[in-house]
């Protein structure tokens, strides 16, 4: 968000989003500052890693918001507010602040901009000097303004220091806290990595020093946190750092401890950081859903997990790397029927619509150089785009990413689901009257998968901006299918008794429900979600021959051989190729290809379009009857 922000634009995002993080808006209704206005100037400054926030002068919350959140109040004199916002902002703070304010008529009336800058980490905390500290700091939580706790000025102090909390030294600690085997661990994965690395020559002590995971104090080698947290005896760890675990926590049915008579079953596992990373890696695969294929020239079939073994490695690498190590609690990795979520302590320090994004914001730097050294980690931003492309990859819907700063908390879903396949599509078929597009189809499945979601896991799903996906869940809330809770950026929504109580929900529901073996049980047979729907039974595919003379026999021959299971692009390729010879509408493609017309149009034409490789013949309406693609012809 720049400083170049104006006015208009901030009121056009409150409006979206009702309250937002980073713009604040005060009504201003006498010619005097308000206490309030002074301690949001303060919370944008301390924030961490948030670039600072605006104040929106002249603008209040409205009785009625049924159509817009904010109106347009004015401000009476607007050049008093400014020289005042100034003045303040230099003197009743320890170290000075300084607004950048700009000045604008809306509808005939004066609004005032300001943004307040994130102060430097050698300046922080900001606080009111007549309080002191801690009572005089705030922070910025969510949409609101909160006076800092002793935990959030060691937060502060520790940035100034520009000392990262996995190096702190834990005085009780000595070499008889480390792993043996944990240490052979990283020098064989070292060595495969970089044969000739210069570490490798140290003994167990100056190799700890050389990572940085030990330091000489009172004369004794001590570790820090990094040095336990990757190297350390499980006694150790029980003992220094108890809720350092990965917790695995099998959950019957889709929502959290729906029985309570049979809750659910847990394994605990504590070890050192990258073996702990195989442990949880094989009891989650041990676990998962499989689908099944048969390569060809093979006469065994394999065995293959639902979700792809680099995705989940990813997923658990970064919420161990990343993960909040002040915070007393484990990583958690929920097994529900439908899903995985995976939750580490400690929010995002990169916004959510920057994740896959070039560049890493690390909070443990020892734990990601080491895990970078052995090739666990790439430190380079590109872990959540790789789980992105390869949830892609497997037709699966996309991992789906949630940041809570105010619980600081991070959490990534998984669904054992082909997103938009024919049980979908039949389930949609109830809501057609609302004419559903496919971005909303997305958002309802996702809801009725999870029970929840939210603005950022839209977005994940959509690949659309946090103000598109506000207006399609907006949408979807006014046609009665969802329900807001909360307010602001933590507002979530859950499906309606409409969305789930309804006739499709029942049959979707009779048709893939499956029962959970335990955990103690042998790994589950379950069925392999279907990649396409069955086809529609149509007359024999050589008889069509006579009714698309114009198709050539050697598309014809790639035609016969698609099969049930064929995946999107081998289709995707056949349709090009038919709308390069002339226009098809649905019908027709899905009468050639055998199957549905509404699977045919949600899963490959308006993907198609959207790729450029094929348009509507009349795209000024494209919901006309009749409606029919042509290939687009590059060069």
């Amino acid at each position: 968000m720049s400083s170049e922000m104006d006015c208009s634009e901030l009121l056009e995002q409150l409006n979206e989003l009702d309250e937002h993080q980073r713009i604040e808006a005060k009504a201003c209704s006498s010619r005097e500052l308000g206490e309030s206005i002074l301690e949001t100037v303060c919370a944008y400054a301390n924030e961490p890693d948030f670039d600072g926030g605006y104040l929106l002068l002249g603008v209040t919350r409205k009785r009625d918001t049924s159509k817009k959140f904010y109106e347009i109040v004015g401000v009476q004199d607007p050049d008093k507010l400014q020289s005042d916002l100034a003045s303040q902002c230099a003197s009743v703070f320890n170290r000075p602040v300084r607004p950048v304010c700009k000045v604008e008529t809306i509808n005939g009336k004066i609004v005032i901009g300001v943004f307040i800058p994130e102060a430097q980490p050698g300046d922080k905390p900001i606080y009111f000097k007549k309080n002191g500290l801690p009572r005089g700091a705030f922070r910025r939580i969510s949409s609101t303004d909160q006076r800092c706790t002793e935990e959030d000025l060691q937060i502060f102090f520790n940035e100034r220091d520009y000392r990262s909390f996995d190096s702190t030294i834990l005085d009780e600690s000595d070499l008889n806290d480390i792993d043996s085997e944990a240490l052979a661990d990283y020098r064989r994965s070292r060595r495969e990595v970089n044969p000739d690395a210069e570490e490798l020559r140290c003994d167990d002590s100056d190799l700890l020093e050389s990572l940085g995971c030990a330091s000489i104090h009172d004369s004794k080698l001590k570790l820090n946190i990094s040095g336990l947290v990757l190297f350390g005896k499980t006694s150790s760890l029980r003992r220094s750092l108890p809720m350092t675990r990965v917790d695995y926590i099998r959950v019957p049915g889709r929502d959290w401890i729906a029985d309570p008579e049979h809750p659910f079953e847990t394994i605990e596992m504590r070890s050192p950081l990258m073996r702990l990373i195989s442990r949880s890696r094989a009891a989650i695969l041990d676990d998962l859903p499989v689908a099944f294929s048969l390569p060809k020239g093979q006469f065994q079939r394999q065995e293959i997990p639902l979700i792809p073994e680099r995705v989940l490695r990813e997923a658990l690498v970064n919420a161990l790397m990343h993960r909040n190590y002040r915070i007393s609690g484990p990583v958690q990795v929920i097994r529900y029927s439908n899903r995985i979520e995976i939750r580490n302590p400690g929010h995002s320090l990169k916004p959510l619509e920057k994740l896959g994004e070039p560049g890493s914001k690390t909070r443990n730097p020892i734990i990601a150089a080491v895990l970078h050294d052995t090739m666990y980690a790439e430190t380079k931003g590109s872990g959540i785009k790789v789980m992105r492309e390869l949830m892609k990859s497997a037709n699966l819907t996309p991992p789906a990413f949630d940041s809570d700063r105010e619980k600081d908390e991070f959490a990534v879903t998984f669904l054992f689901h082909h997103l938009l396949d024919e049980s979908d599509v039949r389930w949609l078929a109830q809501f057609k009257d609302a004419n559903i597009t496919d971005d909303e189809a997305k958002l309802l499945v996702f809801s009725r998968e999870k029970g929840t979601i939210n603005n950022a896991e839209g977005r994940d799903l959509t690949g659309l901006d946090t103000l598109t996906v506000s207006s399609i869940l907006r949408r979807l809330r006014d046609l009665g299918l969802i329900q807001p809770h909360n307010r602001g950026s933590a507002t979530f929504y859950t499906p309606t008794e409409r969305l789930m109580n309804s006739k499709g929900m029942a049959l979707f529901k009779n048709s893939i429900q499956t029962e959970l073996p335990t955990i103690e049980e042998s790994k589950p047979t379950i069925k392999p979600a279907i990649k396409e729907p069955i086809p529609t039974i149509n007359p024999p595919l050589k008889s069509l021959e006579c009714e698309f003379p114009e198709i050539p026999a050697s598309l014809w021959k790639n035609i016969y051989e698609l099969g049930k299971h064929t995946q999107p692009e081998g289709i995707k390729s056949v349709i090009f190729d038919l709308c390069g010879i002339r226009p098809f509408t649905a019908e027709e493609l899905a009468k050639i290809l055998n199957r549905n017309k509404g699977w045919v149009r949600t899963s490959y034409l308006r993907p198609m379009i959207r790729e450029g490789r094929i348009e509507y013949v009349n795209p000024d309406h494209p919901r006309q009857q009749g409606q029919a693609y042509r290939a687009v012809k590059k060069g």
